[in-house]
């Protein structure tokens, strides 16, 4: 069985859901800190031609070398739903799937309370309106996760039974740390690297930007063709011993 690991982040890139989409097993890693300025509280669209920044307001309740992102709550004293719909409504309005993708995704913001619980129903919800099997499991839940780092992503495997891991390629810097694909291959485990460029798909007006979130290309393409266009930039995996 194939098994990814990620932290739940906010309006993922497309090369997110391209992992999400070659395997079995995808865990959300959310017991893990809460990062300032990360993927895991803002992410890109384009408006009026240009990257635009969404943010996510977290409530200061704990310090953030203690927080961890299941215990993460939004602050909801600040109006920033209307804020992110109104935006949203200003970028894509003119796109053909304009009404289809913003009505699904108010209600999601409406019941947003938790950073977590958010960005996961999010990418499940987008998921399952694509097209995508994949099994979602969350760290936070299972019993018996250990370590930390390489030892942790290898327990959390052991516990889902999975014989190979996809790595994002940013996780090499730790995993090569104390010896090449760490405690993954250590323990006999199969280990590639994900490796996605995004290609070119229908957008608002200018010139095209590549590496926004998946909002962008929900309200441009629409649900149908999402996943033939994640599918697009996929390239082979990479072993585990070329990073």
């Amino acid at each position: 069985m194939k098994s990814a690991i990620m932290q739940p982040t906010f309006n993922p890139w497309l090369g997110y859901f391209d992992l999400i989409d070659q395997v079995d097993t995808f865990v959300f890693l959310d017991d893990t800190q809460l990062t300032k300025r990360s993927w895991q509280v803002r992410n890109k669209i384009k408006l009026n031609g240009s990257e635009f920044w969404l943010t996510l307001p977290v409530k200061k309740t704990a310090s953030r070398d203690e927080l961890l992102l299941c215990d993460a709550a939004l602050n909801n004293d600040e109006k920033w739903k209307k804020k992110h719909i109104s935006t949203l409504e200003n970028a894509y309005r003119k796109t053909v799937h304009f009404k289809v993708i913003i009505e699904f995704l108010k209600p999601l913001y409406k019941a947003a309370e938790n950073l977590s619980n958010f960005n996961t129903s999010l990418i499940v919800s987008i998921s399952e309106k694509i097209g995508l099997k994949t099994e979602f499991v969350f760290s936070s839940k299972l019993e018996g996760v250990k370590g930390k780092k390489d030892f942790k992503l290898n327990s959390i495997l052991e516990l889902v039974d999975s014989e190979v891991y996809i790595s994002p390629q940013g996780s090499a810097i730790y995993l090569n740390e104390l010896s090449t694909g760490g405690e993954i291959v250590r323990n006999r485990r199969t280990l590639f690297y994900h490796d996605y460029h995004p290609k070119e798909y229908l957008q608002t007006k200018g010139d095209f930007i590549p590496y926004l979130g998946i909002f962008d290309v929900l309200f441009n393409e629409g649900f149908d063709r999402t996943l033939e266009i994640i599918r697009a930039g996929r390239k082979d995996l990479l072993n585990f011993d070329v990073l």
